[in-house]
């Protein structure tokens, strides 16, 4: 099956300010692009269940131009709190490289 790896030439997530993780998903090509944003894998519930958010509160954006997504959620601590182990939200997209894409024919 393909992950999303495989569909993805950049898969990375960051702060946005010190209480939003945001993720960038670009895709290797157009085809990729197609093939992601038709099997409905990457929606607000999803980054939910992972990331422990309130699915109102996850924004998900395809830019087609682009043919990227950009998904962003509620940090579960600020940034530098005292529980928070990863300042920068650099590793948080660790849970999202080996997703298993669907395939949007079956």
């Amino acid at each position: 099956m393909t992950t999303l790896l495989d569909l993805c030439s950049l898969i990375r997530s960051k702060n946005a300010g010190p209480f939003v993780l945001t993720f960038d998903l670009m895709c290797r090509d157009q085809a990729s692009y197609d093939h992601l944003r038709s099997s409905g894998l990457l929606t607000r519930q999803l980054f939910a269940d992972l990331y422990g958010a309130d699915p109102e509160q996850v924004l998900v954006v395809h830019h087609d131009r682009a043919q990227a997504v950009k998904v962003s959620l509620p940090r579960p601590v600020r940034q530098g709190d005292i529980h928070d182990s990863d300042s920068y939200g650099g590793q948080q997209y660790a849970p999202l490289v080996d997703l298993e894409i669907p395939d949007p024919r079956n």
